[in-house]
């Protein structure tokens, strides 16, 4: 019998802001955006999100940092994926399988993309000297405030699938629980209305090659409905730019687009079918969800001229 294989993706999203200092200066970004995320929807079976425009906020208002430079946003990056997966290079009793760890998380196989949090954080030799407190409580709160995620979008707005706190350090279980009960007393955060109402929560050994100040480090991947956000500024962007046709010429020299480009119209069907199935787990009934037949009209005005829309 073969093992199941699972395909999990570190993504960096683009930047969402429309300084001009953050935009891209790719101009066929939108274009890119949206192609590859009918990729990671349909044959990815994870996706851990990482939004450019969060983790220069996350530089410059949380470790204070005036320019940050490309590596130390790639600092966050490493630390975001080595903390990820901790549970599986310092294997215990739990949590030793990335696929049992992962699935939980997930309601449907298309609601993959998760978000992360992380702190204390720091960045080569800077510090984060503001952290004085690093309790298991004081931790799993932080993790839950919009200014620790990683991704630009709200969690005020919706609710969560799904969260998995790793926690890395001497931690007693007596603590993690008495965590859990003031998280759910003060009701910090908000679940589904259809399934478990719970934190999971992962607990792990600290690297013994890497000298840190604080006692107790935490990582939060979640699932989110606010995800969809990210999603909808792709598909407004995208719309921005194909309905006048433009910088199309060099994708016509690709062999998938040698005779039409309906290839944008499938991916952007795709995204928006996301959205839809992203905006429906909130609700009660999302069991009887049927994807692809979703409320909102999904005809747009597509490549060339033409207009598509979803079946």
């Amino acid at each position: 019998v073969s093992q199941k294989k699972m395909i999990q993706t570190y993504s960096v999203f683009p930047n969402w802001s429309e300084g001009v200092q953050t935009q891209s200066d790719v101009v066929v970004q939108p274009y890119n955006s949206i192609l590859t995320l009918k990729r990671l929807t349909l044959n990815a079976d994870v996706v851990v999100v990482l939004d450019n425009t969060a983790l220069n906020r996350i530089a410059s208002e949380r470790m204070r940092l005036e320019n940050p430079t490309v590596g130390q946003i790639n600092s966050i990056v490493s630390t975001v994926m080595a903390a990820s997966t901790t549970t599986l290079r310092y294997p215990g009793y739990m949590n030793n399988d990335l696929v049992g760890l992962m699935a939980s998380l997930i309601p449907s196989p298309r609601l993959h993309f998760l978000m992360t949090g992380y702190t204390p954080l720091t960045i080569s030799d800077v510090e984060m000297n503001s952290i004085r407190k690093t309790t298991v409580l004081e931790v799993m709160r932080r993790l839950t405030q919009t200014k620790s995620i990683m991704v630009s979008a709200s969690t005020k707005r919706g609710c969560y699938a799904s969260i998995l706190n790793i926690i890395q350090g001497e931690v007693e279980p007596t603590q993690i629980h008495k965590a859990l009960s003031r998280i759910r007393e003060k009701k910090l955060v908000n679940f589904i209305p259809w399934g478990p109402a719970s934190i999971q929560v992962a607990l792990s050994k600290k690297s013994p090659y890497v000298e840190t100040a604080h006692k107790v480090s935490g990582l939060m991947l979640a699932n989110h409905t606010c995800m969809r956000e990210l999603f909808s500024r792709s598909i407004t962007q995208f719309d921005r730019i194909i309905k006048r046709n433009a910088f199309v010429e060099n994708y016509r020299k690709e062999p998938m687009f040698a005779d039409n480009l309906d290839e944008f119209a499938y991916s952007r069907e795709t995204v928006n079918e996301l959205c839809e199935e992203y905006k429906a787990c909130e609700s009660a009934d999302f069991l009887d969800y049927e994807p692809g037949r979703g409320s909102n009209d999904l005809s747009s005005v597509g490549p060339m001229g033409s207009v598509y829309s979803a079946p």
